[in-house]
């Protein structure tokens, strides 16, 4: 048996609907048809956010039926999947349809190897040795060396039995690869570590917050320290005794509750604030925010950072600050307080579509709130990070490069059969710098 799960909050948090088994299945069509202009796209000080970095499109492959691969004649189409098949069977959007031939062509059989399709492993990308990749988890610098933890299924390339695997680098291209950082042995993340952030505090101090799936696939939140603070590649890591230490409140669904961002100190009561994504009943996409002075304890305040109706689950939560100044080409760190010069970048996964959305607002360290500078291509129905397959994205502030920068998980095409076959799938997109376009 697992613990009973209880609220761990008091009477001042909000009760907001709990959220119903048609309301998770419930989709906004007009959501998807409502578009604005996009800012021009600029190198460097450009766009907040971004130089394009290229997907790697690949071919897919069809099982033909005997356990052999089937290349697709000319003529014949493989079709896609109509959606994703969700959290509750994985993050994969890999299609298993069959082929629909077009103009009588044929499928022909042909014994595809893992060697020949390993022209398709990209160069600077970050990728695991093999099998399944998907989110960024809490990237950060550390004593020389930059640490990058992902969504890693050890055993398999397809999604399933996400642990944490962990890579180190100097540079942001030539990546060791290190033991696993975290794997799934408790009650409260025994059917996944899912995504996480790292936080570092003043005095050194790392501590990571992430989602875990517990024994009833109810989602918690969970607290991993360094077990070796003076170790700079951070091979060992430590959960905490009192995990969880965050359970879904009043209001909220059990499987609506995940992604924890890097912690903010706020202004007003120098106490660290951290924001988890979620959805109402109405299937407005929502972020939670908590208030707390050690990261065991935790106060939910009584307003949200932000809601938008009709985007549904908002995963993947990040919130960061921007320079607006013109003559300050440097990122800036996380806790850096609203004010003259400063604008706040609110951005969201929505799990409707599998897109990364964003927007450019104000935070208020009073009001804990944040509203965008316009209303019209707010988060979820405006700008988006990327335009190709790019999702569940995450930044970090580089204490070296004085820069933001955002991370980002790239599913690929491919049919899930080509990724058994390959022995791989997913990859990370290049590491970007994220700046205000003034």
């Amino acid at each position: 048996m697992i613990p009973a799960i209880s609220p761990m909050m008091d009477g001042a948090a909000p009760l907001l609907p709990e959220t119903s088994p048609e309301s998770r299945q419930q989709r906004d069509p007009e959501r998807g048809k409502r578009r604005t202009p996009v800012l021009p796209a600029v190198v460097a000080s450009a766009v907040v956010l971004l130089g394009l970095a290229a997907l790697f499109l690949v071919y897919g492959f069809h099982d033909g039926g005997d356990g052999r691969a089937a290349v697709l004649a000319p003529g014949t189409v493989e079709v896609a999947a109509s959606s994703s098949r969700g959290v509750v069977e994985g993050v994969s959007e890999k299609s298993t349809t069959p082929a629909l031939r077009l103009g009588g062509g044929a499928v022909r059989d042909y014994a595809w190897t893992n060697s020949m399709l390993s022209w398709q492993r990209t160069a600077f990308h970050f990728q695991p040795p093999n099998n399944w990749m998907n989110d960024p988890n809490g990237p950060l610098y550390y004593k020389g060396w930059y640490h990058l933890f992902y969504q890693w299924n050890p055993d398999s390339a397809v999604w399933g039995n996400i642990t944490w695997g962990h890579a180190v680098s100097r540079d942001l291209i030539h990546w060791l690869h290190l033991p696993l950082a975290m794997v799934p042995d408790h009650w409260y993340d025994i059917n996944g570590v899912w995504t996480g952030s790292a936080t570092q505090l003043p005095d050194g101090r790392i501590v990571m917050l992430y989602t875990g799936a517990t024994e009833e696939s109810v989602q918690v939140q969970n607290l991993a320290e360094p077990a070796d603070p003076n170790d700079p590649l951070l091979r060992e890591w430590s959960k905490a005794e009192a995990n969880p230490v965050l359970v879904p409140p009043p209001g909220i669904g059990l499987t609506d509750f995940r992604d924890p961002t890097t912690a903010w100190r706020n202004p007003a009561d120098s106490a660290w604030r951290i924001t988890i994504g979620s959805k109402d009943r109405d299937h407005a996409g929502l972020a939670l925010v908590y208030k707390t002075e050690d990261f065991l304890h935790y106060d939910l305040l009584p307003t949200l950072l932000h809601v938008v109706k009709g985007t549904g689950m908002w995963e993947c939560v990040d919130l960061y600050p921007v320079s607006t100044s013109p003559a300050v080409e440097d990122g800036l760190e996380t806790s850096t307080p609203p004010g003259p010069g400063v604008k706040h970048v609110l951005k969201a996964s929505l799990d409707d579509d599998r897109n990364d959305y964003y927007a450019i607002g104000t935070y208020d360290g009073e009001t804990d709130t944040w509203t965008p500078d316009n209303a019209d291509i707010d988060v979820g129905i405006g700008l988006r990070y990327d335009y190709g397959k790019f999702y569940a994205s995450k930044t970090f502030y580089d204490p070296v490069g004085r820069r933001r920068v955002l991370w980002g998980w790239i599913g690929e095409t491919d049919s899930e059969r080509a990724d058994i076959l390959k022995g791989w799938a997913s990859l990370q997109s290049i590491p970007r710098t994220v700046m205000l376009d003034t």
